[in-house]
């Protein structure tokens, strides 16, 4: 049987509702209760590394899972790992290890939308199909996935989609890229693109703007006396942006904060097409990075990443490109 380390990080899937309807931390065995049907799939090893719930968690927390998770694969020699993790910032973390681990063995990442104890808790089900996914070998080389409600999907695409829904975890445009049937694990396409960066740390200050109609220039003037290393701005539609913001966005750049766009369309991507002030055109012209389809968030965590690599204009639009 497969080796599958199992790494429990929080989240509602290790929580428990009281009788006041209040999901809290109560239960410390809400995830090991769920190993004996895990060792029908796997020789399961499983780790309580952390008890957070998902708002809890911080880049550096994220780089701590994925210095531990190095470390197991290195003295352990696992052929798979899954680490549960709660729905609120699971996409974040999902990205992050997809940059940033230096790994070919399936990586995937999982939790829950009702809590342990609920009628209908998904907890139990999502591991159940992780530890599947990761014990198969298609899954190798495809990056970190995400599984929930029977389908796979890959970090770099999946976003969370409704506040309460099972289903909420979904890859607008792309789909998953795969299924988990009873008997089978599924595949039917793979992400083309893998990127990898070497990192020491995950402390790099980068705000996130999202992009309103007349919005106060004066939002984003704070940040000309903040210690910002970068900052991410989700645009309108192809990459378009008040204009009473740009003189803002040009003294960032003018002092080297480099800036990304994406959309707040949450299907496409930004381009330099619309030539008027605040346009992309314009945008790009003054040494805005446009990103290639990722959501606010997640260009926050490449970004993040990324700046330990390079500071460059080019090199950046080249990387976020990709």
């Amino acid at each position: 049987m497969k080796k599958i380390l199992v790494i429990n990080t929080g989240g509602t899937i290790a929580m428990s509702v009281d009788a006041s309807e209040r999901v809290k931390p109560l239960d410390d065995q809400a995830v090991e209760r769920i190993l004996p049907f895990l060792q029908r799939y796997a020789d399961v090893t499983m780790v309580n590394f952390l008890n957070l719930p998902s708002p809890h968690i911080t880049p550096a927390v994220m780089n701590q899972l994925r210095l531990f998770i190095e470390q197991e694969l290195n003295q352990h020699g696992y052929d798979g790992v899954v680490v549960t993790h709660g729905t609120d910032t699971l996409e974040e973390t999902a990205y992050f290890l997809d940059i940033t681990l230096p790994v070919t063995v399936p990586v995937v990442v999982t939790g829950a939308m009702r809590s342990s104890n609920e009628l209908g808790a998904d907890g139990p089900v999502n591991l159940i199909s992780s530890v599947r996914v990761a014990a198969d070998p298609q899954s190798r080389d495809k990056g970190v996935l995400v599984v929930f409600n029977d389908e796979i999907h890959a970090a770099r695409h999946v976003t969370k989609t409704h506040t309460s829904n099972v289903a909420t975890f979904q890859s607008p445009a792309y789909g998953p890229i795969g299924t988990i049937s009873k008997k089978s694990v599924n595949y039917h396409h793979a992400p083309l693109v893998r990127e990898h960066y070497a990192i020491e740390h995950a402390d790099a200050n980068v705000p996130l703007i999202k992009a309103v109609a007349g919005m106060d220039p004066n939002w984003l003037g704070f940040l000309l006396e903040q210690p910002v290393d970068g900052l991410v701005v989700e645009a309108f539609g192809l990459g378009n942006l008040p204009p009473a913001v740009v003189p803002v966005l040009r003294q960032l750049l003018d002092k080297g904060v480099p800036i990304v766009l994406v959309s707040r369309c949450y299907n496409g991507q930004v381009q330099d097409v619309y030539d008027y002030e605040g346009g992309g055109r314009q945008l790009k012209e003054l040494g805005v990075v446009f990103s290639n389809g990722l959501n606010g968030q997640k260009a926050r965590i490449k970004l993040m990443v990324v700046l330990q690599q390079t500071r460059d204009f080019g090199e950046l639009q080249r990387l976020f490109e990709q």
